[in-house]
């Protein structure tokens, strides 16, 4: 290709880039159109790929049959500008274009590479499509790239996701070239389906067949130390990444992991080393991200500190960080247990007014509860009616539970069967709690009753 020629395809490839990154459906149609008159779009297959993957962002995303439009247009078997395609595909979020590519390639006999193989795993992956995976993995058992730790890797990984946690061990067990990866995978597979004594024993045996930890293995060994609240096993994996993770100040997940870990097993001490890096040599707390704040006050919140919740928030406030919903809930929570009702209130509404972000279900069950503690059950049904009126779909059943139960130990009737309607209303199925609670309404309702005519 002559350098004028190459001068072209840079500026193509630019103006296509540029055109993708601002989704300029106009100005793609016009360069598309140019390509064909100049025959431009034969002689690269860079430019041919950047065309569709561009066309790609315009359409939706379970439209199946454009692309095969398109992919008609590439006359070759090379795998290559394919390849190209399907990584445009994963990494731009449209899974289901880049499982049609690679069907597409295989019924056209375009030779299938460990490229296109992991990048439709992974694409199968984000959608928890395991029957596609199951279909890769039959291809691959035929095909000989069993041996490939990159395929066997992306199969354990879709099959962790997609809990076939059985499937995804058997797999790693037959692997016959093991990496850190395929380890990870599995691992994370199995602390997810809280299979913690089968992680702890994966951990032990990475060991024994010398594959190298790293801050991701070490994370989910973490996890399940946690769930089994196996603080000497954790106390064992914390001394193990202080002397093989350098910086850990810039892994706030490994941190995170380390403060869920110690809070879980009920040494809140600990954690507020963990946060403050006590320990860890040559290493200095910085400003902390809202990741670690929300594990600590996780931890102080489970283990019942809920004036240090609320005193932390402010800490976290002062630092500058913008809380998230699971902080909120947290501090909320706190507002509740101590009694600070206008405290929680005036959390809750700087959520909208001061830091932009939409209450979450569990939010608004928060304070929902919080009210109905502090007996205030009448702003709890204005609150409940107002977000009914607005948003119907955001209600849970937990705070028309709430409700009721403040209903029930405030013999307030007539709102108690209201709340109790709606609550079967939303699940029909859960009603033995609210039929429960019913009943002792009734039942303070008929004392009263049968109180007034004794006196009469």
């Amino acid at each position: 290709m002559s350098k004028y020629l190459m001068q072209n395809v840079d500026s193509i490839t630019n103006l296509l880039h540029l055109s993708f990154q601002t989704r300029d459906l106009k100005t793609i149609k016009k360069l598309h159109a140019h390509l064909l008159r100049t025959g431009l779009l034969f002689i690269s297959l860079t430019i041919h790929t950047k065309i569709i993957s561009a066309y790609a962002t315009f359409l939706r995303k379970t439209n199946l049959q454009a692309p095969t439009k398109f992919l008609s247009c590439i006359k070759t078997t090379n795998p290559l500008p394919f390849n190209l395609i399907l990584s445009e595909f994963c990494r731009n979020g449209y899974p289901y274009l880049a499982l049609k590519t690679m069907s597409f390639m295989h019924f056209n006999a375009i030779h299938l590479d460990t490229y296109a193989l992991c990048s439709s795993l992974s694409a199968s992956s984000s959608i928890k499509a395991v029957e596609f995976g199951l279909q890769v993995h039959a291809y691959v058992e035929k095909s000989g790239w069993l041996s490939s730790v990159f395929v066997g890797s992306a199969l354990i990984d879709i099959y962790a996701k997609t809990s076939f946690i059985s499937s995804a061990s058997i797999m790693f067990n037959v692997m016959p070239l093991k990496n850190t990866v395929c380890a990870n995978a599995l691992l994370s597979g199995l602390a997810d389906a809280k299979l913690w004594i089968e992680g702890i024993k994966l951990g032990r045996k990475m060991h024994q067949i010398k594959i190298e930890y790293d801050h991701f293995s070490l994370s989910a060994i973490l996890r399940s130390c946690a769930g089994l609240s196996a603080i000497e096993l954790g106390k064992q994996v914390h001394a193990k990444l202080i002397r093989t993770v350098f910086y850990v100040k810039d892994d706030f997940f490994l941190q995170s992991s380390l403060i869920e870990m110690y809070g879980k097993c009920g040494s809140v001490e600990k954690s507020l080393k963990v946060f403050h890096l006590n320990g860890f040599e040559n290493e200095r707390a910085e400003k902390r991200d809202v990741v670690l704040w929300t594990s600590l006050l996780g931890v102080y919140g489970r283990n019942g500190h809920h004036k240090e919740v609320i005193k932390l928030y402010k800490e976290m406030l002062m630092e500058g960080i913008k809380p998230d919903e699971v902080v909120l809930v947290t501090v909320i929570s706190a507002c509740s247990h101590t009694g600070q009702v206008k405290l929680g209130l005036e959390y809750f509404y700087s959520m909208v007014h001061k830091f932009g972000l939409a209450p979450c279900s569990e939010l608004y069950g928060c304070v929902v509860d919080m009210l109905c503690r502090a007996g205030e059950l009448e702003k709890a049904w204005r609150l409940i009616k107002e977000i009914d009126h607005k948003r119907n779909e955001i209600l849970n059943v937990s705070s028309w539970g709430a409700l009721l139960s403040a209903c029930d130990s405030s013999g307030n009737i007539e709102l108690g069967v209201l709340a109790a309607e709606r609550a079967l209303k939303l699940d029909p199925q859960n009603s033995d709690t609210e039929c429960r609670l019913l009943k002792g309404l009734s039942l303070k309702f008929l004392i009263l009753v049968l109180g007034a005519e004794t006196n009469c």
